[in-house]
């Protein structure tokens, strides 16, 4: 039963007449989203402490690539927190991306702007220790580095200016499901 209302609710929600969205020059959109799959801290022992947040932001830069394409530029930043612990020990993880984003739309579907592009940035990843640790030891650390990632993605517009978002790639986690604002 409620398998069927669900599926009746999705067929109702996507069959309103939506607004047809292509991504266009001078186009400004902002993306929050959630996530969902750790690209770091997974196991058995792995716990989140706060689910990884996301924000993107982007602007339309050039229109007419291959015919009904567009391209995007912005920036991006990510944070996770996660928890390792066994036995009263453990280590607390955060994750931090900061970076930008080129962006190719191309519109698929109808009433659905899809885009794939890639993200260039820094990311910063702590450790410390917690529970009961060894008599003279405790681990605290740090590392950052470049990163890169490809993704695809989509945003389903329910008005003019907002839309529901959806993003699978490698970044702060492998899926991020969210809103899109278009400014």
């Amino acid at each position: 039963m409620k398998r069927n209302l669900f599926t009746i609710l999705f067929i109702t929600l996507f069959s309103i007449s939506a607004f047809a969205q292509e991504f266009e020059k001078g186009d400004k959109v902002l993306n929050l989203g959630i996530g969902f799959g750790s690209t770091l801290y997974t196991g058995s022992y792995y716990t989140s402490s706060l689910p990884p947040i996301s924000g993107s932001f982007e602007v339309g830069i050039l229109d007419d690539v291959l015919e009904e394409g567009s391209i995007g530029v912005g920036g991006y930043v990510g944070f996770s927190r996660y928890k390792y612990e066994y036995l009263d020990w453990g280590y607390k993880y955060s994750n931090f991306i900061i970076g930008g984003r080129g962006v190719f739309h191309y519109p698929l579907l109808d009433k659905l702007d899809t885009y794939t592009g890639i993200l260039l940035g820094f990311r910063v990843i702590s450790a410390k220790e917690f529970g009961n640790q060894l008599i003279g030891w405790n681990y605290n650390a740090s590392s950052s580095g470049l990163v890169g990632s490809w993704y695809v993605g989509g945003r389903y517009y329910f008005s003019d200016n907002i839309a529901a978002m959806l993003e699978l790639g490698y970044g702060i986690s492998y899926l991020n499901l969210g809103i899109a604002l278009k400014l």
